[in-house]
């Protein structure tokens, strides 16, 4: 019987070394980062109320089987914000922000993500 702690479907367990990257431009910017954990802060550009918007994560770490999630960790209003990651392939992904609050937002963002690895059967 494998271990809980036992790694069969990836190589993700415990602790990595993780990396930070900063949007240039909008929210809406892509971003590069390399790592299978990290910090994206994003750009403090307007969200209005009851929008989202997507921008794509270039990461060569990222297979098209893995899970990868991501939360809103400081930054901006606590619950104003909705995150999600989604477009999951070889290589990149893509994250989601929403504004759920009632009012337009500018902040600056910090969201948190990981890349848990999977297996494709």
């Amino acid at each position: 019987m494998a271990s809980i702690f036992e790694a069969t479907a990836g190589t993700l367990i415990g602790p990595t070394a993780g990396g930070s990257v900063t949007q240039a431009t909008s929210k809406a910017t892509g971003v590069t980062l390399n790592t299978a954990t990290g910090v994206i802060i994003c750009n403090d550009a307007t969200l209005n109320a009851g929008v989202e918007v997507s921008f794509a994560v270039t990461n060569s770490t990222i297979s098209a089987t893995d899970v990868v999630i991501v939360n809103h960790a400081s930054g901006g209003t606590a619950g104003s914000y909705l995150v999600q990651a989604n477009t999951i392939a070889a290589g990149s992904f893509a994250i989601t922000i929403s504004n759920v609050s009632a009012g337009n937002l500018t902040e600056q963002l910090v969201l948190n993500f990981v890349a848990l690895k999977g297996a494709s059967t």
